[in-house]
């Protein structure tokens, strides 16, 4: 009986297959016959068989977009290259990936090594990770400033193509379109910019906007100092041209930042590895003093030991914020946050948590109001008076909460050092009571 219905299933098996194979034949003829076989051949005839690291980083920057933790760093970094690639969505895209995929490619085997090393300790492998990921922020920085830097370097020989350009139309935005044909550089989509506010019907409100997201400052100057020539004519001074002598001025200025970063990045090329030393190798030297020093295991497996281990964290930390800072440099456009809707205007929409903050927030016309609003001024800071409050919010409540974690995984570490740890496993009595 079983057997017959084992022929039957596979009878009905083979069936349903032979109908399939027929069925997909039949679809296959008629498609055959159809505009669809045309679109098909069109579309072989474009694919290119060989690999592209160009199709590949498009992709990934789909697949970037999809995943919760990218997702944050791939919007942030893009933000920043929207500057340099202007109006490039496809340049943009493939940089974004590129920077992203070499970033990862750099911290996800330091994160194993960190993992394999630390594993013992919990709270420093915690603290290690939650380290390493913030140092995606600082790859990715660096990573863009490297672009900067590269395109100060091409706008020198950019305004000295401007220089000879003026010379033979002697016209401002017919000096530009010409130098910005050359389409394999950055700084062309620059000039493009450029050329399109000036010939634009409104270009004085054109160039407004473009002070808002011109790369660096010799930009700004150079499309203002263009749009004033382009109104009101060029000047001879001494027989030289205004117009020339101050893009002279502004590649002058622009030599003499190229230096500075130069010597910025030589003075700073190892320290920031440097200061990043002391947590790495943590752990390793605290194995090997372990085990060639008995009594270090008692000090290091205590309360001192611990603190002692979060200090040296947390001075590196400093230490590398400090470095990274000192070595900034100083462009325009840092700051890529969302000033219009950012996480602590999403907060005090909330009604329960905005009757919290309201509580903390100075009333208006007090002294504290005005002292606070005076600072913000000066400080041309973009936050709202609600915002700096939430934000002080936050860090005393963070603060509060790793301060007490902290002190009961110290009390923890005291209580089992006090019931499980020997008092010494080295007996300098004994030993010298044998030698004599």
């Amino acid at each position: 009986m079983k057997n017959q219905v084992l022929y039957i299933i596979m009878g009905i098996s083979i069936g349903l297959f032979i109908l399939i194979v027929l069925a997909y034949y039949i679809i296959n003829k008629k498609m055959q016959k159809s505009e669809y076989k045309k679109i098909q051949k069109l579309q072989k005839g474009t694919k290119s068989s060989a690999f592209s690291s160009e199709i590949l980083y498009q992709k990934l920057y789909l697949t970037y977009r999809t995943i919760p933790f990218l997702k944050r760093y791939i919007l942030k970094l893009r933000r920043r290259l929207e500057i340099l690639n202007i109006d490039d969505e496809y340049k943009t895209r493939r940089d974004s990936a590129k920077i992203i995929t070499r970033s990862l490619a750099i911290l996800i085997p330091v994160v194993i090594i960190t993992i394999i090393i630390a594993r013992h300790n919990f709270l420093l492998l915690f603290i290690l990770l939650m380290f390493e990921i913030f140092m995606v922020d600082i790859l990715i920085e660096g990573s863009v400033d490297r672009k900067d830097d590269a395109l100060l370097v091409q706008q020198i020989d950019f305004f000295s193509e401007i220089r000879h350009a003026y010379h033979e139309f002697n016209m401002v935005e017919e000096a530009i379109y010409q130098v910005s044909l050359d389409d394999e550089k950055e700084i062309s989509r620059q000039g493009e910019k450029i050329h399109e506010i000036l010939v634009s019907d409104d270009p004085e409100t054109e160039l407004e906007k473009y002070y808002d997201v011109a790369p660096n400052n010799f930009l700004k100057e150079f499309a203002g100092l263009s749009y004033l020539t382009k109104e009101f004519g060029d000047r001879k001074i001494n027989g030289a041209s205004l117009y020339l002598k101050n893009v002279d001025n502004i590649t002058q200025e622009m030599q003499i930042e190229i230096l500075k970063r130069d010597k910025l990045n030589y003075v700073f090329r190892s320290l920031s590895f440097i200061s990043i030393a002391p947590v790495m190798l943590l752990e390793p030297l605290k194995a090997w003093a372990v085990s060639n020093f008995a009594f270090v295991k008692n000090w290091y497996y205590g309360k001192s030991g611990m603190i002692v281990q979060i200090l040296i964290l947390i001075i590196t930390f400093i230490s590398y914020i400090l470095v990274r800072k000192i070595k900034d440099n100083g462009s325009v456009n840092m700051s890529t946050k969302n000033t219009e809707n950012p996480w602590q205007e999403k907060i005090y929409k909330n009604k329960f948590f905005k009757k919290i903050v309201n509580l903390f927030l100075p009333k208006d016309g007090t002294k504290e109001y005005k002292k606070i609003k005076e600072l913000l001024k000066e400080a041309a800071s973009p936050l709202k008076m609600e915002w700096v409050y939430i934000n002080r919010i936050c860090i005393a409540a963070v603060t509060f909460v790793v301060s007490l974690f902290l002190f009961v995984y110290l009390h923890n570490i005291a209580i089992d050092y006090i019931y499980t740890q020997p008092t010494s496993d080295y007996d300098l009595i004994r030993k010298y009571v044998s030698k004599r």
